[in-house]
């Protein structure tokens, strides 16, 4: 059901609530790459600040950012679903309220002495950390192989850079990356074993339930930005290009921008209508259960909150905004 009056009228109240006073609002993102394209264009741009937000941009790596949530340090973090649904599962109120990422984008990287599969096995994967949605990615990976946990070794390493640091000095032998990581080390001679792509809550949109449920003002605006800001990516290539080169400090490898920005960009990765799909859910879920029993019967709408984007969806704001 659609309210068109009610909505324009909500927008304008919006709009001069905005400019009378802009509230200061933390926000982190996880790691240095293109998944954090929404959050870096939505500062640039001046679309948070649009929308009445003086936001504070913080970089929390990890588990750590899911924990600066809950004790509310950080008012909203783009960071991976998993470690938001790992948290909730251990009884946190920490929930997606909009998707950002849908999907991995992720490559098998290897040193150039493994060629196979079967190479693999016995040999030490990086990863980020000991959960999170590089780790159930990797695993994924490995499952695409008919390998698992136990015929390798994996050794927490840290984020994108030092994965990589560790690939080239030869502490690891295998690791996920994305680009433009992944491109950049299949030119220095790297193995790309396998893309792995699969339904995961990615790079999530993440807050707890009591801060949106306590703060719908501001929860509004930065959902109005966020959406504003996925839209500028996917209607301005070459504003999402600068912005991909300023916050990866990369203005020489335009063709690895490039790519970097068409993959991260797609519907497939990036929807325009910001809704966490059950699949991406779901195969957390699937791989938490020996580890938090409740992940069997648990269901994904305990893991978000999506008031505020359907409010934004069902008033055709979204839809809008694509037909300008």
């Amino acid at each position: 059901m659609r309210y068109p009056k009610i909505w324009l009228l909500a927008l304008f109240l919006l709009a001069f609530a905005s400019a009378a006073r802009a509230e200061t609002f933390k926000l982190s993102y996880s790691s240095d790459s293109p998944g954090a394209l929404p959050v870096w264009i939505g500062k640039e741009s001046g679309l948070y600040a649009k929308n009445g937000l003086d936001v504070q941009l913080i970089r929390v790596t990890g588990n750590v950012a899911v924990m600066a949530v809950v004790s509310n340090e950080v008012n909203i973090a783009f960071m991976g679903g998993t470690a938001a649904i790992t948290s909730n599962l251990a009884g946190s109120d920490a929930v997606m309220v909009a998707a950002g990422e849908i999907a991995t984008d992720y490559s098998l990287v290897t040193n150039n002495k493994i060629k196979s599969p079967e190479q693999l096995k016995g040999s030490i994967i990086g990863i980020a950390s000991v959960v999170g949605s590089a780790t159930t990615a990797t695993l994924y990976g490995l499952q695409k192989f008919g390998l698992s946990r136990n015929d390798v070794t994996l050794l927490v390493v840290g984020g994108t850079p030092e994965r990589l640091a560790a690939l080239r000095t030869g502490r690891i032998h295998a690791t996920l990356l994305s680009p433009p990581t992944s491109f950049a080390a299949e030119r220095d001679g790297f193995n790309i074993m396998t893309d792995v792509n699969m339904p995961l809550p990615y790079n999530s949109v993440v807050s707890t339930r009591k801060f949106a449920k306590q703060n719908p003002d501001v929860m509004r605006r930065f959902i109005k930005a966020h959406l504003e800001a996925v839209h500028l990516l996917k209607t301005d290539r070459e504003a999402g290009i600068r912005t991909l080169a300023k916050y990866l400090r990369q203005t020489r490898e335009r063709q690895l921008l490039e790519k970097s920005y068409d993959i991260s960009t797609a519907e497939n990765i990036l929807p325009r209508k910001q809704y966490p799909t059950n699949a991406g859910i779901n195969t957390v879920l699937e791989s938490l259960v020996k580890v938090y029993p409740r992940a069997a019967t648990a269901k994904p709408e305990e893991f978000t909150e999506l008031q505020y984007l359907r409010e934004f969806d069902e008033s055709g704001f979204i839809d809008a905004l694509y037909k300008k």
